[in-house]
């Protein structure tokens, strides 16, 4: 193997087991190894570009820890410090997105709908879109339609993302997909959260329902 393949083959590898950098203590065997962070700013001084970092190894990690948490072989916690490996990593090709060099696959607005306060659902789904490359606008927890209204004005080729955990507040996505879709009747709408089923989506009239975040990922690929 070149050392190329070696250096995305290792930062697949960290971000997939959550290592972060070289001082996280898990997994336990690689303790005291290079961990996302230090490999991506290898890579780079190899001359591998951005969008290979991204395409090769992030992407890649995070549709390997998606699919086990699918399949119930991985869990919440293993999804959060596979994130935080995937940002640390992410640190360091932000300058290129900005630059343009590697540009973002679309724009997702997420937030938690009203009177709700839950997020780690939403930030798993923030996180795991991140990784796979999307420019990602979190509106945080308890947004009200007015404001999810006014960041797709703002963001005309997004998507939008709603969360909700409670039978109560799940209501609250009908008012927030009427009020985007009055404005702008085009933008896709996926909701996802514990209460909430195909039945109710299609009852509201949003786009799509997801159970996790790997399944979103994969209706854009």
């Amino acid at each position: 193997m070149d050392e190329k393949s070696e250096i995305l083959q290792k930062l697949t590898e960290c971000v997939e087991k959550g290592k972060a950098d070289i001082n996280s203590p898990y997994p336990p065997e690689l303790k005291g190894q290079k961990g996302a962070s230090e490999l991506t700013v290898d890579a780079l001084e190899n001359n591998i570009s951005p969008g290979e970092i991204l395409n090769d190894a992030l992407m890649i990690a995070m549709n390997n820890i998606g699919e086990k948490f699918s399949e119930g072989k991985a869990f919440i916690p293993n999804l959060l410090i596979a994130a935080k490996a995937m940002n640390a990593s992410m640190e360091h090709l932000k300058p290129f997105f900005e630059s343009g060099e590697i540009k973002h696959k679309g724009t997702l607005i997420i937030g938690t709908v009203s009177g709700d306060l839950h997020d780690i659902g939403k930030n798993l789904v923030k996180m795991v879109m991140k990784g796979d490359g999307w420019n990602v606008v979190d509106l945080g927890v308890d947004v009200s339609p007015e404001k999810f209204t006014e960041a797709v004005v703002e963001n005309p080729d997004c998507v939008v993302g709603l969360s909700a955990l409670l039978t109560t507040t799940m209501l609250n996505m009908e008012s927030t997909v009427n009020s985007i879709k009055e404005k702008s009747s085009a933008t896709k709408i996926f909701i996802g959260g514990a209460p909430v089923s195909q039945q109710f989506c299609d009852k509201i009239g949003a786009d799509g329902y997801y159970a996790d975040p790997h399944s979103l990922v994969q209706h854009f690929h």
